[in-house]
């Protein structure tokens, strides 16, 4: 059993620099497919690629691997929801409504207009 698990150890540091490849191309491929023609920004190398890749991971998705999103968890728990009362998830909605702009896109209703 131990000698499976130094086989996959030994191979951890190729089966990374394979995936860091991998991504690195995708990254590269899709902005000078994508972008380059689009926007008109300037076609990548592989290098840059993969450091638009690391950095895009660092500020918007973080490193954590398999492990389920926290925030999730965080923002909304179906038990809360399901023991709110109905004024109290409507309070909840008008709340997050206003703090993303909600209420803005809303149309008036039938009885808040003029006649």
């Amino acid at each position: 059993m131990k000698s499976k698990h130094r086989k996959w150890l030994a191979l951890a540091p190729l089966i990374f620099v394979a995936v860091a490849a991998l991504l690195g191309w995708v990254v590269m491929f899709l902005w000078n497919t994508i972008l380059v023609p689009v926007l008109g920004v300037g076609i990548i190398t592989f290098w840059q690629a993969l450091g638009i890749f690391i950095l895009s991971k660092i500020l918007f998705g973080g490193f954590h691997g398999a492990k389920e999103h926290k925030w999730k968890h965080r923002y909304f728990n179906k038990q809360k929801w399901d023991n709110m009362t109905d004024e109290e998830k409507e309070r909840f909605k008008q709340e997050w409504g206003r703090r993303c702009g909600w209420e803005r896109m809303r149309k008036p209703s039938d009885e808040n207009t003029p006649s």
